[in-house]
C-alpha cells in the first residue's frame, strides 16, 4: 500500500513539474505576432473635374455678341465628369442689336475720299446682359474622341444702352442726329458727308432695363478632357421696358428675336 501511494506521488508530482515547465515556456498571447493583412491598392483614375470657364462669339441674326462663362460641373460619377455631366454657370455678354436694312454706303464727298455711314440710321443699340444657365447632358462621351450633347437654357437680365447715332453734313458745320429739325438734312443723300464716328454721342447714352432667355444644343467636340472646344445652336429673346429705335420712320419695338450660332473655348480643371 505504501509502495503505491509513493508511485501515485511521484506520477503527480512529475505532471506537475512538466506542466509549470511548459507554461514557463509557452509564449503570452500580447507577444504573438499577428500576421499583417495586405491592404488593397485603389487604382489611381483621373482627378474629378469640378469647375469649367469659357469664352466664346456669337453670331446672331440680327447682330452679334461676346460672352463669357463660369461654372460648376455635377457628375453622378466623379471620375467620369469629363464625359458625363451636367452644369449650372454664370454667363456675361455683351451684344450689339442691327436692323436688317442697315447698309453701309459712302458719304457725299467732292475731293474723292468719302467716308462710310449707314443710311437712315438714327441709333445703335447694345446690351449687357448677366444671367444663370443650366446645361443638361442629352448625350455624353463614350471616348474621348466623340462629342458630348447638351441642353442650354440662361435666363438673367439686361442693361441696355441706346446710343444716337451722329452724322455729318454740309448744311451743319456740326454733326446732327435724328429730330423733328434734322429730318429733312439726315436723311438727304446730297448733303451727307459721312457718319461722325463711334466716340460722338456717347454722353448721351440711355440705359434700358430688360430681361432676355435663351435655348440651345451645346456640341463639345475637345477630345481633351480638360478643354472646351463647343459649338452653340439656338434662339435667344430679349425684352426691355421700352420700344428701341433703330431705324428712321420706325418706332421699334421693345423686344427682339433672333436665332444664333456660337463658338466657344476655355478650361475645365
Amino acid at each position: 500500500m505504501k509502495g503505491l501511494f509513493r508511485v501515485t506521488f511521484l506520477i503527480v508530482a512529475v505532471c506537475t513539474a512538466s506542466l509549470s515547465s511548459f507554461a514557463q515556456s509557452a509564449p503570452k498571447p500580447d507577444t504573438v505576432k499577428k500576421a499583417k493583412v495586405p491592404v488593397p491598392i485603389k487604382p489611381k483614375g483621373p482627378k474629378p473635374l469640378n469647375h469649367e470657364w469659357s469664352a466664346g462669339i456669337r453670331l446672331n441674326t440680327d447682330g452679334w455678341s461676346i460672352y463669357t462663362d463660369l461654372g460648376k460641373i455635377k457628375a453622378k460619377n466623379p471620375r467620369q465628369s469629363d464625359m458625363f455631366y451636367n452644369e449650372t454657370f454664370w454667363q456675361l455678354e455683351f451684344t450689339e442689336k442691327k436692323d436688317a436694312r442697315e447698309q453701309k454706303i459712302d458719304g457725299n464727298d467732292p475731293s474723292g475720299n468719302p467716308s462710310k455711314y449707314v443710311y437712315g440710321k438714327i441709333n445703335d443699340f447694345y446690351a449687357f446682359k448677366l444671367g444663370i444657365g443650366f446645361r443638361t447632358l442629352i448625350a455624353g462621351k463614350p471616348d474621348p474622341g466623340s462629342v458630348s450633347i447638351h441642353w442650354v437654357n440662361v435666363l438673367g437680365a439686361s442693361l441696355g444702352l441706346l446710343k444716337p447715332y451722329y452724322i455729318n453734313v454740309y448744311t451743319d458745320p456740326s454733326a446732327i442726329k435724328y429730330s423733328d429739325a434734322t429730318q429733312a438734312d439726315f436723311l438727304d443723300q446730297n448733303v451727307i458727308e459721312g457718319s461722325a464716328g463711334f466716340t460722338k454721342g456717347l454722353d448721351q447714352i440711355k440705359f434700358i432695363p430688360g430681361g432676355h432667355y435663351k435655348s440651345a444644343l451645346h456640341f463639345d467636340f475637345s477630345t481633351n478632357r480638360k478643354n472646351v472646344l463647343a459649338v452653340e445652336a439656338g434662339v435667344n429673346v430679349e425684352y426691355y421696358s421700352q420700344a428701341i429705335p433703330i431705324m428712321a420712320n420706325d418706332k421699334g419695338v421693345p423686344y427682339f428675336v433672333d436665332f444664333f450660332i456660337a463658338a466657344q473655348f476655355g478650361r475645365r480643371w
